[in-house]
């Protein structure tokens, strides 16, 4: 399929496609079934990515990146999303990737130098703490409890999150926290630069979770305990949080969805293969019609998928907001990369859910994403609300209704 991609996206698409069928797959098969891979593993990965100059394609290059813009990142992504450890070999997995966004966008100078550079070159790492434990703000935001007050020229945080993904790694944390408690949440809520050296800071646990065997990458419990930090570790402005959070999460989204889309690309390649090979009922199970349709429809799905994104991207690159196509393209994504690695699975038979192939990891890594970054259903809700803004009740006109 051919998209209005770029001349340049295609080339660097192409370019990040050779290096990870070259470099990062063969690690990867050397990772499968074993340990998460060492830290020296993905610095060699990242230090050859810098050599083919794919290192951080989505950062401006005066902090080391490539300097592509938003519209041209998205196939890059994808290609990178070939092998789990695309994304961390080029510095473009989530939450870095959206945390280094977030400073980009609102950082001052001095948050930039301390923050930014060194999570640019790999140097640390962060996590992005809104979340919340039960009775505080998950799916719905609006609950909130994370409080931080000000007390003389520091900031005071008090707050309980969850699921913070890389927290227990992390050197700095974004935290949301409420600045304003007479204010609505979405107006009374702030962020802050938290290192996670600070006092107060507790990471309570790793929490158990599905897949991340070959990155290793925890989600953590975290509790904040009167964390003192100084007030220019405010991120942006005072009360801005939400609209700051938004500007993170909807692009976030779309470069999720691209990441996955290229995941299920993958496994689409192996399953291929596999059914290409493997014989049985007199023949090749690829020239059973059963299979063949199961595969068309993935191609089918997938590219609707890889559509959609690029159209809520032109909306977002343009300056829109893109708030319901992004909506959009989150749900559709997120379910068909779910079904075409399912399918996967299933015509790999035991070899899709053993570990000697890559589709047993991506089974157990794609199943968040359809709760990570806003589950199915709050996308749902904020596209009914839409699709019911402007009923108009002249279409029953000819109805016929009962008289009394």
């Amino acid at each position: 399929m051919e998209y209005d991609d770029t001349e340049r996206a295609t080339e660097f698409a192409e370019r990040t496609r050779r290096f990870v069928d070259e470099v990062v797959i063969p690690v990867e098969r050397e990772t499968l079934g074993s340990e998460p891979v060492d830290e020296d593993v993905v610095d060699d990965l990242r230090e050859r990515a810098r050599e083919r100059e794919l290192y951080a394609p989505h950062l401006p290059k005066e902090y080391g990146g490539q300097g592509l813009s938003y519209r041209d990142m998205l196939p890059v992504f994808e290609a990178a999303g070939r092998s789990l450890l695309g994304p961390p070999a080029m510095r473009v997995e989530a939450p870095d990737e959206g945390n280094m966004h977030t400073l980009e966008l609102f950082g001052t100078d001095e948050q930039k130098e301390r923050w930014l550079e060194p999570l640019v070159a790999g140097e640390a790492r962060s996590g992005f703490s809104m979340t919340e434990p039960m009775q505080g703000g998950g799916s719905d935001p609006k609950m909130l409890k994370t409080q931080a007050e000000k007390e003389g020229g520091a900031w005071v945080i008090d707050g309980h999150k969850w699921w913070t993904t890389q927290g227990a790694e992390a050197d700095v944390l974004i935290v949301m926290a409420r600045t304003d408690r007479e204010a609505h949440p979405y107006e009374g809520c702030s962020l802050f630069l938290v290192p996670t050296d600070t006092e107060g800071v507790e990471i309570v646990r790793e929490i158990p979770h599905v897949g991340g065997e070959v990155t290793g990458m925890s989600h953590a419990e975290i509790r904040f305990d009167r964390v003192e930090i100084p007030e220019e570790n405010l991120l942006g402005e005072l009360n801005e949080g939400f609209s700051h959070a938004q500007q993170r999460l909807g692009p976030a989204r779309l470069t999720h969805c691209m990441r996955y889309s290229g995941m299920a690309e993958r496994a689409l390649d192996v399953t291929k293969a596999y059914v290409s090979e493997r014989e049985g009922f007199d023949g090749p199970l690829a020239e059973k019609q059963a299979i063949r349709f199961t595969i068309a429809e993935a191609e089918t799905n997938l590219h609707a998928a890889r559509t959609m994104v690029r159209h809520a991207a032109r909306e977002i690159e343009s300056g829109g907001e893109a708030r319901i196509p992004v909506a959009m393209t989150k749900v559709f994504a997120a379910n068909t990369v779910q079904e075409v690695i399912d399918d996967c699975v299933q015509l790999c038979g035991a070899n899709g859910i053993g570990k000697d192939l890559p589709l047993a990891d991506f089974y157990e890594n794609v199943r968040q994403f359809r709760i990570v970054d806003g589950a199915d259903e709050v996308h749902k809700r904020v596209i009914a609300r839409d699709a019911f803004s402007e009923v108009d009740s002249a279409e029953l006109d000819g109805i016929t209704r009962y008289e009394e």
